[in-house]
C-alpha cells in the first residue's frame, strides 16, 4: 500500500507540474487578465535615462558586434552602454578603446558575474537598468519597448523575448537537439507570458531585462542565476515582473546536449541556491506569486525525484499486478531511448569535432572604431 501511495503521489506530482499547472494558469490568467499600462512618452515628454550593463569574461571574439547592436538602438532618450570586463585576459580591453567615449568600461579583477554585474549598475546613472549578454542580438526597437512598460508604476522589472533560431519551421541543420529544445522553450514562454497576466513571471530572460534601479539589491557573488534571483527581489518588494514578447532578443540554440545539459543543471542548482539566499520565497505571506513559485520553480527541482521514486515503486510492485509491470517496462523503455539517443549525439559530434562556441554576428561586427579617450573605471 506505501509503494502504491509512493507511486501515485510522484505521478501525479509530474503531471501537475507539467501539465495541471499550465491549464490551472491558463484559467487563472483568462479570468484575472492584469494588462500592463504600457505607454510610451507624449511630445514634449523626457524619456527615461537607460543604462545598458554588459558584463564580459573573454568575449573579444564577439563583443564588437555586440557594442555596435546596442549602441545602434532606435531608443530617443539618453542611453548609456557600460561594458564590465571580468578579468578579461584577451583583447577585451583594446576592443573597448576603440568605441571611446560612446561607451564606458569598467574593468575588474576575475570575481564573477554577479561581482561584474553590481560594477555595472553602481556605475550606471539610468532610471531603467537593462542588462544584457555578449553572445545574443537585440531587435534595433528592443530597449524602446522594454522602457515603455515603466509607465505602469506597478511595474518593477521587464523581460523581454528571447528568440531561438531553432524556433522556426526547420531547425538548424548544425545542432542535434534544435527540434526538442525550441518546442520546450515555446512551452515556457507561454508559462512566462501567462504568469505575467495574472500578476508576475517568476523572474526574466537573462539576455533581455531591464530593472528599475532604484530597485536593484547587490548580488551576492556566489549567485548563479541572477536574472531570477534580482527579479524575484523585485516582485518581493511588491512590484510586478511582466513579460514583453514585443522586445526581442536572438540567439542560436545550443549545437549538442551536452551544453544544454550543462545549462540544465547549473539552472536546477541556481533555483535550489535561491531558496537558500531569498527563504521569503517560501512564505505566501510575503511572496505575492507563492502559488506561481511552488508550482513552476519547485515543483521542476521535486520532478526528478518524483521520477526516480516513481521507478523504485512500479520496480517494487510489478510481481504483483500488470498495471505496475507495464509501468515499469514504459519507464525502461523511455530512459532507454533516452540514454541511446545521447549516445548517438555524443558519438556525432566526436565524429565532426563540434563545439558549441558561438561566432560573433551583426551586420556591424568587423568594423573598428577610432581610438578615443574612453570613459574607464578602474574597480577592485
Amino acid at each position: 500500500m506505501a509503494m502504491e501511495t509512493l507511486f501515485w503521489v510522484s505521478v501525479l506530482l509530474v503531471t501537475y507540474v507539467y501539465v495541471g499547472y499550465p491549464l490551472l494558469l491558463g484559467l487563472w490568467a483568462w479570468i484575472v487578465n492584469r494588462p500592463v499600462r504600457k505607454r510610451l512618452p507624449g511630445p514634449g515628454e523626457p524619456w527615461p535615462a537607460v543604462s545598458v550593463v554588459l558584463a564580459a569574461h573573454d568575449e573579444a571574439r564577439q563583443l564588437r558586434g555586440r557594442i555596435n547592436n546596442l549602441l545602434e538602438q532606435t531608443y530617443p532618450g539618453r542611453l548609456e552602454v557600460i561594458v564590465v570586463s571580468d578579468g578579461s585576459e584577451d583583447d577585451t580591453s583594446d576592443i573597448l578603446a576603440w568605441f571611446g567615449d560612446r561607451i564606458r568600461a569598467v574593468e575588474l579583477p576575475r570575481g564573477g558575474k554577479p561581482t561584474a554585474l553590481n560594477a555595472g549598475v553602481a556605475a550606471a546613472t539610468g532610471e531603467i537598468v537593462v542588462f544584457a549578454d555578449a553572445r545574443q542580438r537585440f531587435a534595433e526597437d528592443a530597449i524602446y519597448e522594454l522602457v515603455a512598460n515603466f509607465a505602469d508604476d506597478d511595474v518593477g522589472g521587464v523581460s523581454g523575448e528571447l528568440i531561438l533560431d531553432c524556433e522556426h519551421d526547420e531547425a538548424p541543420s548544425d545542432s542535434t537537439i534544435g527540434g526538442g529544445v525550441g518546442l520546450y522553450w515555446k512551452y515556457e514562454k507561454w508559462l512566462r507570458r501567462h504568469e505575467s497576466r495574472v500578476w508576475s513571471t517568476l523572474g526574466a530572460t537573462g539576455a533581455i531585462y531591464a530593472l528599475r534601479r532604484s530597485l536593484w539589491t547587490p548580488l551576492p557573488p556566489v549567485t548563479l542565476l541572477d536574472d531570477v534571483l534580482s527579479p524575484m527581489r523585485v516582485v518581493l518588494a511588491g512590484k510586478r515582473i511582466v513579460f514583453d514578447d514585443e522586445a526581442h532578443a536572438y540567439d542560436r540554440v545550443a549545437e549538442s546536449g551536452s551544453a544544454e545539459s550543462r545549462r540544465k543543471v547549473r539552472t536546477l542548482a541556481g533555483n535550489y541556491q535561491i531558496v537558500k539566499l531569498e527563504p521569503r520565497l517560501l512564505l505566501p505571506f510575503a511572496n505575492p506569486v507563492w502559488v506561481q513559485y511552488l508550482s513552476h520553480k519547485l515543483g521542476r527541482l521535486l520532478v526528478p525525484w518524483a521520477l526516480l521514486l516513481a521507478f523504485v515503486a512500479s520496480a517494487a510492485l510489478a510481481s504483483r499486478s500488470w498495471f505496475y509491470a507495464v509501468a515499469l517496462l514504459l519507464q525502461l523503455c523511455f530512459y532507454g531511448l533516452a540514454a541511446f539517443g545521447g549516445w548517438v549525439e555524443s558519438k556525432r559530434c566526436a565524429d565532426t569535432g563540434r563545439t558549441d562556441e558561438m561566432p560573433p554576428t551583426g551586420s556591424s561586427g568587423d568594423q573598428v572604431l577610432p581610438s578615443a579617450g574612453i570613459t574607464r573605471v578602474r574597480a577592485g
